[in-house]
């Protein structure tokens, strides 16, 4: 896959984009369709031009807008293209929808997050009807941004939506409790306390890289009627984690719910 065309060019195309420039993808093979003139203003900058700027063959379309343009962007695409390769990021829109425009449509779904600008991005992969030759060609491309797993069954792109594609959001809210202390702490110094939080993520990373196993994780900061045990205490007190497990599961049911939107 070289050429590619973003049709959508909001944060989640950008963090993508991003993530296959800083490995390397050269920006004069990536191009955009977006309307909003702060996308354009992003994407100008990183060396991305407009669709209408290309000059050879599309070889895979990313479909990146919101789910009431999906289709009229799809119907876009294969105006442009009689024989079109797509993978769409649209939440919640089956790919029995995108293939009711025709037989012999190639079609996949992506559901990548934003950390894919770093690198360090996730990526679900269900396919409909690419050839396997081309499959493993768009994991390699989403592999650049991070790691990709595959899923047999189109129904678990919800669960992945829920709790990975949404993922670092409900991580931010979380640290937003300790940005809150840290600022008292740390005499309202942000870039300080951006410092620490970078810092400890960063430690929780390297931990759970090096030990896997999370109940021993926790064991090994909790000492016995010390600070964690008490803090721990209080979290199961108040069923955190139930109260974390209802958040998911209601993640999971809007990506249901959009799917019977469209």
């Amino acid at each position: 896959m070289k050429n590619l065309a973003f049709f959508g060019g909001g944060n989640i195309s950008q963090s993508i984009i991003k993530g296959l420039i800083n490995s390397g993808y050269s920006p004069k093979n990536i191009f955009f369709v977006d309307r909003n003139d702060n996308n354009q203003k992003v994407l100008k900058k990183l060396g991305i031009k407009k669709l209408a700027d290309a000059k050879n063959k599309i070889d895979l379309y990313i479909l990146a807008v919101k789910p009431k343009d999906a289709t009229s962007a799809f119907q876009t695409i294969l105006n442009e293209d009689t024989k079109p390769k797509i993978v769409s990021l649209v939440a919640g829109l089956k790919t029995k929808r995108y293939k009711s425009f025709g037989k012999n449509i190639k079609i996949m779904r992506a559901m990548p997050n934003t950390s894919s600008k770093f690198g360090l991005g996730i990526t679900a992969i269900y396919n409909s009807s690419f050839k396997q030759k081309d499959l493993s060609r768009v994991i390699k491309l989403f592999e650049k941004v991070g790691i990709v797993i595959t899923l047999k069954e189109e129904k678990k792109i919800d669960t992945f939506t829920g709790m990975i594609g949404s993922g670092p959001a409900y991580f931010f809210y979380l640290l937003k409790s300790y940005e809150k202390k840290l600022l008292e702490l740390c005499d309202g110094n942000k870039e300080k306390v951006n410092e620490i939080i970078v810092n400890l993520m960063k430690g929780v990373g390297a931990s759970v890289e090096n030990d896997k196993d999370l109940d021993k994780l926790i064991s090994a900061v909790a000492s016995k009627k010390g600070t964690t045990e008490a803090g721990l205490k209080s979290f199961k007190e108040n069923k955190l984690n139930k109260v974390f497990e209802k958040g998911l599961k209601a993640a999971i049911k809007r990506s249901g719910e959009i799917s019977n939107e469209y």
